[in-house]
């Protein structure tokens, strides 16, 4: 990871959350979790953000259940906390969603 990336304050999590509904800040960690209709279109998303997280070189913890997804993410390299790196991730999964069918 960059030398550069530092840990966002409250603040600029509250107002980052602002722009991604659905997602949270559970201590060191951004969530979200999805529901969809079956398991084949929530494993297709797993398949789909392990593309996104590769290209972006930043991974989340992905837990698939049978109709569901769950998403946890920061940033292990300064200490896992979050940072602009984890909102960019949950930006491009919230992009991606909508195509899997997810609620």
């Amino acid at each position: 990871m960059n030398a550069q990336v530092e840990p966002l304050s409250d603040k600029e999590i509250e107002d980052r959350l602002a722009k991604l509904p659905g997602w949270s800040a559970e201590g060191e960690l951004l969530r979200r979790s999805y529901a969809f209709h079956g398991h084949f279109p929530a494993a297709a998303m797993v398949i789909h953000i392990a593309q996104i997280q590769e290209e972006l070189g930043h991974h989340a913890d992905l837990t698939l259940g049978y109709n569901r997804l769950a998403v946890a993410v920061n940033t292990h390299s300064i200490g896992g906390r979050i940072t602009h790196l984890d909102f960019g991730l949950a930006r491009r999964i919230e992009d991606i969603a909508p195509a899997h069918g997810a609620r």
